[in-house]
């Protein structure tokens, strides 16, 4: 065997031995298992408008997209997607991509000039630390949710372009950043405020609009918002909310824009049937958060360490890695599918059990689910 295949090995048992093993598991439709784990928070990847509207843009345009947004790949369905998000966020414009990941690997690029300081919560998602990183600029990395270290970072570089990011609701945690907080410390040290919206839109703010528009600050010129379209929407891609000049700035600048294939057009029409069915979805937010509720009363009543959730994302602490794994196979092994994270995939090197609420579970399964996690726990 080459030498740069047996250092592969040698890493792999290392991560065995650690209880790091990632594997992949293929699901089948009505495989029949109880889905907490997915990001279809609404439970709109199966609902008849979203997949009518994607079956009627994959016969009109047929399956991919073609070619990059700037050659072949931009249609209708992508424009008409992009000026609902934008209308439904508050922000002047919108630009989609074909994945969350690459939008925010092109928003933190676009925001970085000579000298930026980039302030970044310590639980941001992989990928605003990677575009953090390849960026180029300093980079302060802040407790989490401290906005008083963000503070400090900001006013230690006086005269700085600076720019606070962090996500909205956090994916280990499902905790909630205090954007307002957040916004005016970074007004006062004249910063840009980037904030990840993946995890609350759809699931907070006034028709779903996300954390940013919960926290009243739609619109504003020193805010910019990226999303994923796979959580409560269902569907995949990614986008760039703000002014206008960003977005021109982007689609001239932007390499994860340029140079990627656009997202395909029934995804796009099917995201756009979902963005119209989330905006009209108080009673499904309202059951998500009693399902949340449910959830942490039930869990923390069997004496299990559990997160305080503000959407859908909800962490139960593991003792380890390897236990972690175990207790997640139990779970699988009669019916339930549940997330597990462990490092280096969590920020503070705890192992845990990640939950989310889908309304789109019967509640009867929903409420068995919860049953089954008690009865594996370790």
């Amino acid at each position: 065997m080459s030498e740069w295949l047996e250092r592969l090995d040698r890493k792999a048992e290392l991560r065995a031995k650690a209880g790091l093993t990632r594997r992949l598991r293929h699901r089948s439709p009505g495989e029949g298992v109880v889905d907490l784990a997915g990001n279809d928070y609404l439970g709109l990847a199966t609902h008849p408008d979203v997949v009518a509207a994607a079956q009627a843009a994959l016969t009109a345009y047929g399956l991919g997209a073609t070619g990059s947004r700037l050659v072949r790949g931009s249609t209708d369905a992508h424009a008409a997607l992009e000026e609902r998000l934008a209308g439904w966020l508050g922000a002047e414009t919108a630009l989609v991509y074909s994945s969350g990941y690459l939008a925010n690997l092109g928003a933190v690029r676009a925001l970085t000039r000579p000298r930026t300081l980039l302030v970044s919560d310590a639980h941001n998602h992989a990928s605003l630390i990677d575009g953090c990183r390849i960026s180029g600029a300093e980079v302060v990395v802040t407790p989490h949710a401290d906005v008083a270290a963000v503070e400090a970072a900001l006013a230690a570089a006086p005269g700085r372009p600076a720019v606070v990011v962090t996500e909205s609701i956090f994916s280990v945690d499902g905790d909630l950043a205090p954007l307002a907080d957040l916004h005016a410390a970074a007004r006062r040290h004249g910063a840009l405020l980037l904030v990840d919206d993946a995890h609350a839109l759809g699931v907070t703010g006034p028709a779903g609009a996300g954390g940013v528009a919960a926290a009243g600050l739609a619109g504003e010129p020193d805010v910019v918002v990226t999303a994923t379209l796979s959580k409560s929407l269902g569907a995949a891609g990614g986008f760039v909310a703000g002014p206008a000049p960003l977005a021109r700035h982007l689609v001239d600048t932007g390499r994860t824009f340029i140079f990627d294939t656009a997202p395909p057009p029934a995804v796009a029409a099917g995201a756009l049937a979902a963005l119209e069915v989330a905006r009209a979805s108080d009673g499904r937010r309202a059951e998500l958060t009693d399902r949340a509720d449910t959830l942490v009363r039930r869990l923390r009543a069997a004496g299990l360490e559990v997160s305080t959730p503000a959407g859908a994302v909800v962490s139960v602490t593991a003792p380890g890695p390897e236990t972690a794994v175990a207790w997640a196979a139990d779970c699988r092994d009669r019916g339930v599918a549940v997330g597990c994270f462990r490092p280096p995939s969590t920020p503070d090197s705890r192992a845990r059990l990640r939950l989310t609420v889908n309304v789109g579970v019967p509640r009867a399964d929903f409420d068995r689910a919860l049953d089954v996690i008690v009865e594996c726990a370790p």
